[in-house]
């Protein structure tokens, strides 16, 4: 979830899917930049896929959600130690398959503890994040390779309207330290058109991030080796916090 707009009310999210192929717009300025970590911090013995990462308002932790179900929460004197359980677990891959569209965008109130439906019938919605002036939110629906905004404010409230064609299939969304959003990809794009010679060309790159501006224009990508997915992207400081369903640590990226 995303921090600092403090009068905001949560929002939450419930996953559910589609599938279709677009081309991403061009025509802004991009970086691309390799995935290296300058460090990491191993999960228990065991334990992979620290999914999406968190802080707290006193910028405790990082909190992390596992493989296991469990929420973990890191300290420096005591390590990795548990904060919260789930048992409940979604199959992606039946999602995927099903091309289902439930998807729900909903809005918590914690003063009066209500929920409210702002959207639904969405594919495979997979992360969601306030923008940093609290006028509207950014979900990614990963099925589809696209982020949309829903606006929050001002004389749009309540309209729906795609915000990006992404290069990959995206798992999370978090604002950066600017005034646009990271936006972890489990892996770049599928071509789903068949080669006409009868065989599939490989990707130049293997893209596991893209940092779009507030406008949804890509601005950088990251890229890693192949087998290294990620499903999260926290910017903080010069840091930016890495974190991947298939990885048993979080691994840190110094940014230049």
């Amino acid at each position: 979830m995303s921090r600092g707009v403090p009068s905001l009310v949560l929002l939450v999210f419930v996953l559910v899917v589609g599938l279709v192929s677009l081309a991403f717009p061009c025509g802004v300025a991009q970086q691309i930049s390799d995935v290296e970590f300058a460090s990491r911090i191993p999960l228990p013995d065991g334990i992979e896929g620290p999914e999406s990462i968190a802080f707290d308002a006193r910028n405790q932790g990082p909190f992390t959600g596992v493989s296991d179900g469990r929420v973990l929460r890191w300290s420096d004197g005591d390590g990795w130690t548990p904060f919260a359980h789930h048992t409940v677990y979604w199959n992606n891959i039946e999602i995927m398959l099903n091309s289902d569209a439930t998807a729900r965008l909903m809005k918590y109130d914690p003063k009066t503890k209500q929920v409210t439906v702002l959207r639904a019938g969405l594919p495979y919605a997979n992360g969601v994040a306030v923008s940093h002036d609290g006028s509207y939110v950014v979900v990614a629906h990963t099925g589809p390779c696209q982020a949309f905004r829903y606006w929050i404010a001002g004389a749009r409230a309540g309209a729906y309207e795609l915000f990006a064609d992404l290069p990959g299939y995206p798992d999370n969304v978090r604002r950066d330290a600017g005034r646009g959003f990271w936006v972890a990809l489990n892996r770049e794009k599928v071509q789903l058109q068949p080669d006409p010679a009868g065989a599939a060309a490989a990707p130049a790159k293997h893209l596991v991030g893209v940092r779009l501006s507030g406008d949804g224009d890509k601005l950088e990508e990251l890229s890693a080796a192949d087998g290294v997915t990620l499903s999260e992207i926290v910017e903080r400081g010069s840091t930016l916090w890495l974190g991947s369903v298939e990885l048993s640590f979080i691994g840190l990226m110094r940014q230049d």
